[in-house]
């Protein structure tokens, strides 16, 4: 069966919804939370040379960028499909390239030719080092796109904080280009101390923040989900972890053009110095949970849907809360991915559950792709559990047409 063959017969077989394989991706540089529910065997399952599996991707099209080590696929989302005692897989990206709007919408095809986000868990037990994520101008010169994101930090995977559950973004407002740079051009010469000039947050369960491209920031160690546009372009700015796990220096100058290699300049560049030293930057960038309409109104039809990510024009994400024993059809303008944090139940024909424990490899019914006609016709969820809510995060593209707030 060719690529379009199955992922049309996939899109018919899930009448606009396809399942996901879960997409697990390593990062050398980290060491993993283990609360993303994947077997304790298993953080280590692609060898220690790779490093521990703290991340999984959601409804992604885009590779992981790990370097020469980078698996084939790596990062890449898989509808996968049962027909008879046969399971198929195709990629998410070669699924939307074949099926174009009737999978994302023709919104979407249209202006991008690619489902422009995704999502993830990043999973690690301690701080990561202070890192930027390239404006459009920036990532141009090397090919890719420049990458906002944004935070939300599920009470379901945060049953501990980590080592430090404090994110670092941008500096002190008085701190001046010079002592920036000073630190860049410390980078190769031991702790480059670039956190002394930033300013912390502590980090609250059930709330995010928004994180433009060219803030530098250092995220904490909660369990965090993470929509994002679809990119993997950063550089390091940071070259030791909490006097315990040097940066190589040649994550610094990652996603830097060639004739730019060596210049510090470049480097400052990057930074969007307004951003980073607005003294408003919580004011503007943190997000507490909006309802997409009065609590009491969805509660008496047996659910409460709230924004939780939605200050970017990139993506935008919202939490889903079905309550024990109801049933809800939900509708939606815009095609999305969706990940399970609890409970169990159906969704159309789709049996849904979120898993304990998960092994490398095996597959799960808590991760799926809704097309825009299917959003758009509604979702009929209905919770299985007297006791248990079903809770499931929903990301979306750009612009998402729903997306009004009070």
């Amino acid at each position: 069966m060719g690529t379009k063959q199955l992922a049309e017969r996939a899109l018919e077989q899930g009448q606009g919804i396809v399942r996901l394989a879960p997409n697990w991706v390593p990062r050398s540089f980290c060491i993993p939370g283990r609360r993303i529910k994947l077997h304790p065997d298993d953080y280590y399952a692609l060898g220690g040379e790779r490093g521990g599996i703290d991340e999984r991707w959601f409804s992604s099209t885009t590779p992981a960028d790990n370097g020469p080590l980078t698996s084939q696929d790596e990062g890449l989302s898989f509808i996968v499909m049962q027909d008879g005692s046969t399971l198929g897989k195709v990629t998410l990206r070669d699924a939307v390239a074949a099926l174009k709007g009737a999978l994302i919408g023709d919104r979407l095809w249209d202006e991008h030719e690619r489902w422009p986000m995704y999502s993830k868990f990043f999973d690690n037990q301690s701080a990561l080092p202070h890192h930027i994520h390239h404006r459009d101008e920036h990532a141009k010169a090397v090919g890719q796109l420049g990458k906002p994101e944004a935070y939300y930090f599920p009470p379901q995977v945060n049953n501990h904080g980590g080592d430090f559950p404090y994110t670092f973004f941008g500096f002190h407002p008085h701190i001046t280009r010079d002592q920036v740079r000073q630190c860049l051009s410390d980078f190769a010469s031991g702790d480059n101390k670039i956190t002394n000039i930033s300013q912390a947050y502590r980090l609250e369960p059930g709330t995010g923040w928004d994180v433009p491209p060219g803030v530098l920031h250092a995220p904490g160690s909660m369990c965090t989900y993470e929509p994002q546009k679809a990119s993997d372009v950063f550089a390091m700015y940071q070259s030791v972890i909490d006097n315990r796990q040097v940066v190589p220096g040649e994550l610094l100058w990652k996603d830097t053009p060639e004739d730019k290699i060596g210049d510090v300049d470049y480097l400052m560049s990057v930074i969007d110095w307004e951003l980073n030293v607005d003294m408003r930057f919580a004011e503007k960038h943190f997000m507490r949970p909006q309802p997409v309409k009065a609590v009491e109104e969805m509660e008496a039809d047996g659910y409460v849907e709230t924004w939780i990510c939605y200050r970017s024009d990139a993506f935008s994400a919202k939490e889903l809360t079905l309550l024990p024993g109801r049933t809800a059809t939900i509708t939606d303008a815009a095609a999305y991915g969706l990940i399970m944090m609890q409970g169990h139940g159906t969704m159309n024909q789709w049996k849904v559950d979120t898993p304990a424990l998960i092994r490398y490899g095996q597959l799960t019914s808590d991760e799926f792709f809704v097309s825009e006609s299917a959003a758009r016709q509604g979702v009929k969820i209905s919770n299985l559990s007297d006791t248990d809510p079903i809770v499931m995060l929903k990301h979306f593209g750009p612009e998402n047409p729903d997306l009004t707030l009070e």
